[in-house]
Parts: structure tokens; sequence; C-alpha cells
């Protein structure tokens, strides 16, 4: 029986499944300085989640150790050079809440899975930040 076994299996094998942890991972450390995110199912993303923030909380203290964990975490030079130089310090006043998970309503052909956008919160510019401040103060004078 399956009773508080918490971790998803998705229906494949240990290694199959910390290969695709490792590759997702991978491939959203990649892309962020093109767009961003990576197109997943939903079910994928949830599974990805929490290696990923554990990932950028480990590069926000940007030491040998630390990159060399990440590098054994992720297997991959470009990926981890990615993370401590990019990554890492631009969420390091962050406190956490890292990745998103946006759904689409966008449906995989062959099995109808929910695609979703997995990808970085991205901070307000400060432009933005300053009108929304200027309107909120005028709401309530």
């Amino acid at each position: 029986m399956r009773h508080r076994k918490s971790n998803k299996r998705l229906g494949r094998s240990t290694a199959h499944r910390l290969a695709l942890r490792r590759n997702l991972v991978r491939s959203l450390f990649l892309s962020y300085n093109e767009n961003k995110y990576i197109l997943t199912t939903v079910e994928k993303a949830k599974f990805v989640k929490p290696f990923a923030e554990k990932l950028i909380t480990l590069a926000k203290n940007n030491t040998l150790h630390n990159y060399r964990r990440g590098l054994k975490l992720l297997g991959d030079e470009d990926a981890v050079k990615t993370l401590f130089d990019d990554i890492g310090p631009a969420y390091r006043e962050r406190p956490g809440g890292y990745t998103r998970i946006v759904r689409t309503a966008k449906k995989r052909l062959g099995d109808k899975a929910t695609i979703a956008l997995f990808g970085f919160v991205l901070d307000r510019p400060a432009e933005a930040v300053a009108v929304a401040d200027a309107s909120a103060e005028e709401s309530s004078e």
C-alpha cells in the first residue's frame, strides 16, 4: 500500500526520475538568459520545483563548497555557472519563492496532459513600483 508516501513517482524508475529532475532544472537554468521559463506538464513542474528552489538558495551564498555541491547535483558546468553567476545574485534579497508554475490552456496531443510554464518569478521594475506606490498614496488620501 502507498499510504503516507510523499514522493511523486511519475511512472518512472528511480534513476529515470532523478535524471528527469536534473534535466528539467538544467533546462530551466540555461533558459535564464533567454525567456526565463520552460514548458512542461503540471505534474513534472510540481515535482521539480522544490529541487530548483533548493539549488537557487544554495547559489545565494557563493562559496566554492556550494559551487561543488551544485555541480554534483546538476552535473552540468554551464548550468551551474549560470546559477551562481546570474541567478543566485539576482535573488539574493528574496527569502524564497523563486519559481512559479503557470497553467496554460494547452493540452498535450497524445494524452491531454495539462501544459504549464515553469519559470522564474521576476520582480517588478522600479518604475512600476513607483507608479503603484503613488497611486496607492492618492487613493488613501
